[in-house]
């Protein structure tokens, strides 16, 4: 018979010991044959439950090394350490409202157990909990103030809730502690680009990229800056990386023959595949009309919802749906294509009106609307989804209030879905006409809307997909925008090189719409005087 590698006369604690010292030096497998066999001869050793524990977490088994921290407790006397491991190994399968007990009852047997509430903060954040998670981050730092993963974390909660210059400290802590965090550096600059910082945003972005050069969303994210700062050469060239961040997914980023600006166009059928949203499609379509200038034979995909709009497209241009693939000799992604033709500010193409709405429904709403007054369409409700909350795409209808006080002045809602509950609810003397339900009711989204929007003088809107519409149409436009705004609106103007026949009006304290509306407000006075 074999001899027993492990004789009878080496003791358990021997064992443990052995066992920790190969641990240590990442002999992983030596020591989960050490570990086991304190347990084969001590089925209730917790220290070996625990330590098999950690090692499954360490060549990334988070659901059996779950499975060994439990039996760690199991067999008792449980420790904080255990119970903060499994915390670890919760978190790593997901399980964040279980880890988040798990943390909590490291502490409550540590109370000085700094990094059980930066985890739990971590976990809190993750739930959505947020001032509990910012508790947290201060707790753990109160105990530990060299912590730079809870300064970390404390960013990320003082983001969450807005509060950006607090945020911008403790990243800036974080980062300090940390110099080879990379997401310090990541998260310093969302929140200087939040604060209106472009450059110095840049700047911490590059730092990150520094640290990891295939960082995509860093990239990604310096590009936005790159644009807003009018760098727009270089900004859209940036934006290439955004096909290597996970958020992009579509498998057409990956077909042959891009069309990259340099190969001819004449008599080639280009293939253009949508991104993004519906107000991106709007307004980078024009580039579908500039390659059908070139002499292409341009196919652009788009939601269905927006072909009866885009068939008012300058050029000939065939419509396929969003997710088609039709027969192409070149292809590119839509928002590859001011990159393609080279846009700067100097030659960005900023034609007075590329779309034509319907004749037909136009004089419809010309009627229905009528000649009297100052006509103005108005939108006040952007998308609720998740992307644009953070962008303050909205603002009260209430905030109109004056501008409908104006003689002669009438406001007609162009609102659709979001925000009609307003309506029921407007300040006294306030009047807000409709246009009945048979305004945009079918499957083509926005016929009747840009047909309504050539009916009226004015559109006074929010940075929503109807502000690319007015634009598209040449209609004058004034748009209401957040402190920082997308970076499409670029910074501080009050003209957009996008469309001629727009004006910004941008808050100058944050959340604060009261001044953007008495410009609006003195604005048409003007037009009326």
């Amino acid at each position: 018979m074999p001899a027993d590698p492990f004789p009878p006369e080496v003791d358990t604690a021997s064992l443990m010991e052995a066992a920790a010292a190969m641990h240590r030096q990442g002999q992983f497998g030596p020591a989960s044959g050490l570990y086991s066999e304190v347990l084969r001869r001590d089925p209730s050793h917790a220290e070996a439950y625990h330590q098999l524990g950690l090692v499954a977490m360490q060549v990334r088994q988070p659901e059996k090394a779950a499975e060994l921290f439990a039996l760690a407790l199991g067999a008792g006397p449980p420790t904080a350490a255990m119970y903060a491991n499994f915390g670890e190994a919760l978190m790593a399968l997901g399980r964040r409202f279980e880890a988040v007990g798990e943390y909590t009852r490291a502490i409550e047997m540590q109370p000085d157990l700094a990094e059980a509430y930066g985890r739990k903060g971590d976990a809190e954040l993750a739930l959505g909990r947020v001032a509990d998670a910012r508790l947290s981050f201060e707790q753990a730092l109160a105990r530990k103030p060299g912590l730079a993963s809870a300064h970390l974390g404390l960013g990320g909660a003082l983001s969450a809730e807005g509060r950006f210059d607090a945020a911008l400290a403790a990243f800036q802590a974080a980062a300090a502690l940390n110099p080879s965090s990379l997401a310090a550096h990541f998260n310093r600059g969302n929140v200087l680009r939040a604060l209106g910082r472009v450059d110095e945003a840049i700047a911490s972005y590059d730092a990150a990229i520094a640290l990891n050069p295939e960082f995509a969303i860093g990239h990604h994210n310096r590009a936005f800056c790159l644009l807003q700062a009018g760098r727009l050469a270089e900004g859209f060239a940036e934006y290439e990386w955004r096909a290597k961040c996970p958020t992009f997914e579509d498998p057409r980023y990956g077909l042959p023959n891009r069309w990259t600006g340099a190969e001819d166009l004449a008599g080639k059928r280009l293939f253009i595949f949508p991104e993004l949203f519906l107000g991106d499609v709007i307004q980078f379509s024009r580039y579908a009309t500039m390659a059908a200038a070139r002499g292409a034979k341009v196919t652009l995909g788009a939601p269905k919802a927006l072909h009866g709009l885009l068939r008012g497209l300058t050029g000939e241009i065939d419509l396929v749906d969003e997710g088609a693939t039709p027969d192409f000799d070149l292809q590119a992604p839509l928002m590859s294509l001011p990159h393609a033709f080279g846009t700067t500010l100097e030659n960005l193409p900023g034609v007075a009106r590329y779309i034509s709405a319907d004749p037909a429904r136009v004089a419809k709403w010309r009627e229905r609307i009528g000649p009297e007054g100052l006509k103005i369409g108005v939108v006040w409700q952007g998308s609720t989804q998740p992307y644009a909350l953070p962008l303050a795409r909205s603002f009260p209808l209430s905030m109109l209030a004056r501008v409908g006080a104006i003689p002669l002045v009438r406001l007609i809602s162009l609102q659709k879905v979001n925000g009609l509950d307003q309506l029921e609810s407007l300040p006294a003397g306030m009047t807000v006409e409709t246009l009945g339900d048979d305004f945009d009711p079918g499957p083509d989204m926005f016929m009747d809307t840009a047909a309504a929007m050539e009916a009226c003088d004015f559109v006074i809107t929010p940075d929503t997909s109807t502000a690319h519409l007015a634009g598209a149409l040449g209609v004058r436009t004034l748009v209401a925008l957040p402190y920082v705004a997308d970076w499409r609106w670029l910074m501080g103007r009050t003209d957009s090189p996008w469309y001629p026949y727009m004006w910004l009006y941008r808050q100058t304290e944050r959340g604060v719409w009261d001044g953007v509306f008495a410009e609006i407000e003195n604005r048409l006075w003007a037009e009326l005087a």
